[in-house]
């Protein structure tokens, strides 16, 4: 539980720092982002790359930035 929720927290910094979106988001906002992020990046690109906590980061930085994408406006 503690090892998807830091990878969950690290996905959701990692999203909004490439994206520029969701800068007041704040820690469990960036957590919960993590997680969408992880299931629609496994969903559609897979499992492949580097493995923290059965979490596959890449796909699971690319499922975080079009949730943030698609649902969070810049400066918001």
């Amino acid at each position: 539980m503690i090892g998807s929720m830091f990878v969950g927290l690290l996905v959701g910094l990692l999203a909004g720092a490439l994206t520029n979106r969701g800068e007041r988001m704040g820690c469990f906002g960036k957590m919960f982002l993590g997680w969408i992020g992880a299931f629609i990046g496994h969903l559609l690109f897979g499992t492949w790359g580097p493995i923290i906590a059965g979490t596959a980061i890449i796909p699971a930085v690319l499922g975080s930035m079009i949730v943030l994408a698609i649902f969070w406006r810049r400066g918001s």
